[in-house]
């Protein structure tokens, strides 16, 4: 009996099969432990530690979120900085146009140019009243007053 069990072990069950020993199995006990009535003894070291490092853990996180929104707002103010720039020289390069235009509209020849072709011709000795040389006589306050206008026909 003893050379048909090698001759199965060597053998195997299965033709062509071989099986190895691999010593002991491992069995396991499952056991019921009832900690309900264990009571926790307070370590008053462990929580003053505790303490410490939630303490420390909060300064660095407050020291890192500040350093990070001062690095983003320092980010955001370069980037308001730039577009007012911007902004600043279209707007300089708006008035230099403007003026530019400005001063081309009120060149005394091109308006000489304009009024002639239009018709009108350049006004006759005593045809031009001047308004501010009255105002320099009178160093007070002026009232108004209403005055005779003399109107000359054909001129």
């Amino acid at each position: 009996m003893a050379a048909a069990a090698v001759a199965m072990r060597i053998a195997g069950p299965v033709a062509g099969r071989r099986t190895l020993w691999t010593g002991t199995p491992e069995i396991y006990f499952a056991k019921a432990i009832d900690n309900s009535r264990l009571v926790k003894v307070e370590d008053p070291r462990r929580n003053r530690e505790m303490k410490q490092f939630a303490t420390a853990l909060c300064c660095l996180f407050l020291f890192v979120f500040m350093y990070a929104w001062q690095h983003f707002k320092a980010i955001e103010y370069g980037y308001q900085i730039e577009s007012d720039k911007r902004a600043l020289s279209a707007a300089t390069e708006m008035n230099r146009a403007l003026k530019l235009e400005d001063a081309s509209l009120r060149d005394p020849e091109r308006i000489d140019v304009m009024a002639r072709r239009m018709g009108l011709v350049p006004p006759v000795p005593g045809q031009v009243i001047r308004m501010d040389a009255s105002s320099a006589d009178a160093s007070g306050p002026v009232l108004a007053s209403a005055s005779p206008i003399t109107v000359l026909a054909g001129q």
